[in-house]
């Protein structure tokens, strides 16, 4: 719950600062969110290159398919330990610029940068041109987390507000038609991270085919249960930015006004966790026992998202459950905010 605070206070200062036009703490943010975009370039990159060595490996007949699969997932939960790791660093400095803010040490002179705009004509030249037909945005989105059983949500299985998600990663933005704006293809690669906290004082226990959740013996200060998934989101993304004019010419521009996007996407699991802590004897204990539990291997589902410029509301509900042979078929639904910054 403490990081889930911290991440949606990051989102309101984020959104509030666009708004007011303090630029210098949004500018500081996209410094850190160039980071971790550049940090899940580049271990795209190099798991790009070893799945291509077994691939080799594969078609000179060194290895079987069995063993190149099997390869390929460990790899990518390697890449995705690490990418988890580094990221986690780029965090903890978006934290330390939040409680600079809330503390008053960043401040904003805006009569210094309007002068500094009067006196800036390569930077007024370059905001008529548009951008490329293709662009890259740093994703991160955050919010409630719960699952769905025939329709009905299992609120009642798990806390409301306790259970939460979050996903960060890269996208590309393509704009489909020559001369309007209106239709982007938006594609790209995100770590997801699934998490549901019981109710009841209960936990997930293996029976076999089945992952049961069973009241524990021991009296649990927290009970949660996490899946992280390396997943690829596609999108058909409507962009309501007008495009500008100069000398007759159009000028196009994305993330300036109202858009919307529906599309989804498909993945891998790549991490299953379950995180138990209790008190006994006035001493605390945590636990983080990792597993498969039966978790499907594969993930694939709906995503959804309306808002304006960078700040929107986003939607993802999977197609498939998240037990493989559960008798009874939960499906993971969000609902949260989503960020995309140019």
């Amino acid at each position: 719950m403490k990081n889930f605070t911290i991440y949606l206070v990051i989102l309101v200062f984020l959104f509030v600062s666009k708004v007011l036009g303090q630029e210098t703490f949004e500018s500081r943010a996209k410094q850190i969110a160039n980071k971790i975009e550049k940090i899940t370039k580049e271990e795209k990159e190099t798991l790009k290159q070893e799945i291509e060595a077994v691939n080799v490996q594969l078609s000179e007949g060194k290895i079987t398919q069995e063993q190149a699969d099997k390869r390929k997932k460990e790899l990518a939960e390697a890449r995705a330990v690490i990418i988890e790791e580094k990221v986690t660093l780029a965090q903890n400095e978006l934290n330390d610029l939040v409680q600079q803010k809330v503390d008053g040490k960043i401040k904003e002179d805006s009569s210094r940068v309007y002068m500094i705009r009067l006196k800036s004509p390569k930077r007024d030249k370059d905001s008529i041109h548009g951008e490329k037909r293709t662009t890259s945005q740093f994703v991160f989105a955050m919010g409630l987390n719960n699952t769905m059983v025939d329709g009905k949500l299992q609120d009642s299985n798990y806390r409301f507000m306790g259970s939460h998600f979050y996903e960060w990663g890269i996208t590309y933005n393509s704009r489909l038609m020559k001369n309007d704006n209106l239709l982007h293809a938006k594609y790209g690669l995100s770590l997801m991270y699934n998490n549901i906290r019981p109710t009841e004082n209960r936990s997930f226990v293996v029976n076999g085919d089945q992952t049961d959740l069973v009241e524990n013996p021991v009296h649990l200060t927290e009970s949660r249960f996490r899946n992280v998934y390396l997943a690829a989101p596609v999108h058909l993304e409507f962009d309501f930015t007008k495009a500008r004019e100069s000398n007759g010419k159009k000028y196009f521009k994305t993330h300036k006004s109202f858009r919307f996007g529906v599309g989804g996407y498909a993945g891998i699991n790549v991490k299953s966790k379950q995180i138990l802590k209790f008190e006994e004897d006035d001493l605390k204990y945590k636990t983080t026992i990792k597993g498969d539990y039966n978790v499907n291997n594969f993930i694939y589902g709906l995503s959804s998202y309306i808002g304006y410029r960078e700040l929107s509301l986003y939607f993802k509900y999977d197609l498939n459950p998240i037990f493989q042979d559960n008798l009874t078929k939960e499906n993971n639904v969000s609902l949260g905010l989503r960020l995309d910054l140019n």
